[in-house]
C-alpha cells in the first residue's frame, strides 16, 4: 500500500515589517498572526479524521514553524525536504518596488516566462514531483503532509492541471496556510487517449481549502512576488 492522500500545506504570515522578499534567507519566521494560521492548517487536516503517517517539511523557518501544530496533534516526527523549498531569487533580500527601480536589475526581468529572475518553472516542477511521488511511496497506508511555500505549491497544481507555468504572482490560488490535497489514480483523463491502453497511474488533485480565510484579511504579509 501507499499513502492515500498527499496535502501541500503552505506556511503562515510571516513577520516581516520591512517588506523585503525574504526567500530563502534565515531568521524570517511567523508572526503571532502566522502562528495562528498554522493552527487553522492544522485543526482542518485533524477534523477530517484522516491518518497522517508522516509529515515533511521544508528547511527554512516559517515552514517548521508552520508544521509545529501538525506534528503536536498527529504525534510524528518531522522529516526534512529540500526539494519542497522556495525557489531562488535574484531579488531576495531587495524589496521589490525599489529593487525594480535600479536598472542593473532589468535583465533579470527579461524572461517572464521562464521566469529569468530566479529558478525556472519547469526546475520547480520535476523537484516538487519528485518530493510528492516520493511521498505517496513513503509509507504504508495513511496521509502524507507536505509543508511548502506558495510558489512550489501552484507549480505543482498548474503542472498537474496540465497549464502552462508563466502566470501573474498575484493571481495565484494559495492562501497562507492553504491545503492542497492530490490522490493518485488510474482513471483516464479527459478526454481519453484514442488508443485505450494498461492503466497509467496519474496525480489528480481533489482538494484545496483556505482554512485561515478568516485571519487573511488582516495579513501584512501575503508573500507574493
Amino acid at each position: 500500500m501507499v499513502a492515500s492522500q498527499v496535502h501541500l500545506v503552505r506556511h503562515g504570515e510571516v513577520f516581516n515589517p520591512d517588506g523585503i522578499l525574504y526567500g530563502r534567507l534565515p531568521g524570517f519566521g511567523l508572526s503571532k498572526l502566522g502562528h495562528r494560521m498554522a493552527q487553522s492548517a492544522a485543526d482542518e487536516i485533524i477534523s477530517r479524521g484522516r491518518p497522517v503517517a508522516s509529515v515533511r517539511v521544508s528547511p527554512l523557518q516559517r515552514t517548521r514553524e508552520s508544521a509545529a501544530p501538525i506534528l503536536a496533534a498527529v504525534g510524528v516526527e518531522p522529516t526534512i525536504d529540500d526539494r519542497i523549498i522556495e525557489p531562488t531569487n535574484h531579488f531576495e533580500g531587495t524589496v521589490m518596488r525599489r529593487a525594480l527601480k535600479k536598472p542593473q536589475n532589468w535583465p533579470f526581468l527579461i524572461n517572464p516566462l521562464r521566469p529569468s529572475w530566479g529558478e525556472a518553472y519547469a526546475s520547480i516542477a520535476k523537484r516538487m514531483r519528485a518530493a510528492i511521488d516520493d511521498a505517496f511511496e513513503s509509507v504504508d497506508e495513511g496521509d502524507v503532509v507536505l509543508v511548502s511555500h506558495q510558489l512550489p505549491i501552484w507549480i505543482s497544481h498548474l503542472s498537474v492541471a496540465g497549464e502552462r507555468f508563466w502566470h501573474d504572482p498575484r493571481s495565484r490560488r494559495c492562501a497562507l496556510s492553504s491545503i492542497t490535497t492530490f490522490e493518485r489514480t488510474t482513471e483516464p483523463a479527459e478526454p481519453p487517449a484514442a488508443e485505450p491502453g494498461p492503466p497509467v497511474l496519474r496525480l489528480v488533485e481533489v482538494g484545496y481549502v483556505e482554512p485561515a480565510a478568516d485571519l487573511q484579511a488582516s495579513a501584512t504579509d501575503v508573500g507574493a512576488v
